[in-house]
């Protein structure tokens, strides 16, 4: 039978990457933690690319997939908001200035 893979929550690897920017050395950390070294590096790393969302879900790293998916929903809603926008200014156009300066009322 196969190892399993160990996992760790998004509360641990922050409580390991905060005793090292405290003052404790990465050896002592991985040591204390048992954690291989290399691990906590590839945390730190996340945790400073993506900050605050580096470990989503059940601890697993925030990906630059996560970031388009977000950042493909924002530019859906705004393309909706834009067009709803451009057809507002339409129809008030068409309306002509003197309705438009009454607020679009006929």
């Amino acid at each position: 039978m196969g190892l399993r893979r160990r996992q760790f929550s998004r509360d641990f690897k922050v409580q390991v990457l905060r005793e090292i920017e405290a003052g404790k050395t990465l050896a002592q950390a991985a040591r204390e933690h048992q954690v291989d070294a290399g691990t906590i590096v590839g945390w730190r790393k996340r945790h400073e690319q993506y900050g605050e969302q580096a470990f989503a879900g059940n601890g697993h790293a925030y990906t630059a997939e996560a970031r388009i998916g977000e950042l493909e929903r924002l530019l859906g809603q705004l393309t909706m908001e834009n067009a709803l926008l451009k057809r507002a200014l339409s129809r008030l156009e068409t309306l002509g200035p003197r309705a438009a300066a009454n607020g679009g009322v006929r």
